[in-house]
């Protein structure tokens, strides 16, 4: 058994460990087509990313989810592009990023860097051959006043054409939205790229928001948060929004709208590192933050279809000596013993749960949680789980046997050391044919 007693840094964390998936990779890639397979992606590109020397590869990135048949709208900021144009002008802007007051002044830079930003994405797609388009599908109204200050020229998002933008889609034409809109008289209004990319979500009922920034990912206390539910996220907003980084607010914000409107995934990424996009989006450990609904992650039973995914989480495991070893098969036969963890549907820990009749003893065993999810509490709950179902069952201890994590069950856990005569007769001859010598420990379902 094992839940670990450290954990690497993140991937994102350091550029050279961003390695996890390659696109030649394609095993990596393949496990996961047919979950991602028709659904739409929203990509965020900041506008750094746009000008940054890896724009290019994710061009490429973006250019092998099509290939994928996974949908794609894309949706790009300007705060850089609206900076550097206003240096070099000699312009005073009244906000960079779209969220304040838009003046007429302010607006016109904003259309000539969406322009600029809109071309450089279409240069780019053509050079992977692929089609874009810039459309005018959304219809915004002036936000107004707030707090007594006229917004001036920043708009809201009324309605998006998303029948028009589906039939882009149905084309093989990729949809580029600027962060513009267009009022009920048909003049430009300024909108914030983050909220545009979670409307666009909504409307269109994508899967996924990906924001693709200059951040690690989503930045609470300068620490990297890799996943963060949207509850814990909405409490943090409300209570201490200023320990999220500035850079990182929007898109949290952005994210818990989004989710609560509907999209059950959102993640955020370094858009500068190579292979970023691919490495988030198919592997288990991503390089960035996910942000989900709670209901993607959970604790459930595994089924048939889960073995394959047990025995190669388990193996490294089994390499070395903290879990016995067994095969496909032996998974497979006891099946129903398992419960699995999942998060974004990628099972990252499991746990087996055996029950002796006439005993009111159960027994946990095969704990593992990846290395990448360790001092997390996963292995806690999978254990406060598995108890819990015992005792529904009818239990009213369970043990568990370890050769290395004993120190886990017992400080984390909760459990104490016992004889190995509180084993059944059956479990104990398997305990002494092993010549394994594992602790015995015990804890009382209350």
């Amino acid at each position: 058994m094992t839940n670990g007693t450290s954990q690497p840094p993140p991937a994102a964390a350091n550029p050279a460990m961003v390695t996890t998936i390659k696109p030649t990779d394609l095993r990596g890639i393949l496990q996961y087509v047919p979950r991602f397979q028709g659904q739409i992606f929203i990509i965020a590109l900041d506008g750094s990313i746009v000008a940054d020397e890896n724009f290019s590869n994710l061009l490429v990135d973006i250019a092998v989810l099509r290939s994928l048949g996974i949908k794609v709208v894309l949706v790009h900021g300007i705060g850089r592009q609206i900076q550097e144009l206003s240096e070099l002008r000699q312009i005073p802007i009244s906000d960079v990023y779209g969220s304040g007051v838009t003046d007429a002044a302010t607006l016109d830079l904003a259309i000539r860097a969406s322009s600029r930003v809109s071309h450089l994405i279409l240069e780019g797609l053509a050079q992977n051959n692929l089609k874009g388009v810039i459309t005018n599908s959304v219809r915004a109204l002036p936000m107004g006043i707030l707090k007594g200050v006229d917004q001036q020229l920043t708009g809201k998002v009324e309605r998006i054409d998303k029948e028009f933008i589906l039939s882009l889609i149905k084309d093989q034409v990729i949809p580029v939205m600027a962060p513009l809109a267009f009022g009920p008289d048909g003049r430009s209004l300024r909108v914030n790229s983050d909220l545009l990319a979670a409307e666009l979500a909504e409307a269109l009922q994508a899967t996924k928001i990906i924001y693709l920034t200059p951040q690690p990912g989503l930045l609470i206390n300068d620490q990297l948060r890799p996943q963060i539910s949207v509850t814990v996220l909405r409490k943090q907003l409300t209570d201490a929004p200023d320990q999220i980084a500035e850079l990182c607010r929007s898109k949290a914000l952005n994210a818990v709208r989004a989710i609560d409107t509907g999209t059950p995934r959102v993640h955020i990424v370094d858009g500068r590192l190579f292979d970023s996009l691919l490495n988030e989006i198919f592997s288990n450990e991503g390089v960035g933050t996910l942000i989900y609904g709670n209901d993607y992650q959970q604790i459930r039973k595994a089924t048939r279809r889960d073995v394959r995914f047990i025995y190669s989480l388990t193996r490294a495991a089994v390499k070395r000596e903290e879990l016995i070893q067994r095969t496909q098969v032996a998974i497979e036969k006891n099946i129903d013993q398992y419960y699995v963890f999942e998060i974004d549907e990628n099972i990252i820990a499991c746990v087996t749960l055996i029950l002796y009749p006439g005993k009111s003893l159960a027994e946990i065993g095969s704990l593992y949680v990846l290395p990448f999810y360790h001092n997390r509490g996963i292995g806690k709950k999978m254990v406060e789980y598995a108890g819990m179902m015992a005792k529904e069952r009818g239990a009213t201890n369970i043990v568990a046997l370890s050769t290395q994590s004993f120190g886990f069950f017992s400080n984390v856990c909760g459990f104490t050391e016992a004889d190995k005569s509180i084993l059944p007769e059956t479990r104990l001859k398997l305990y002494e044919d092993s010549g394994r010598n594992a602790k015995v420990l015990t804890k009382a379902l209350t």
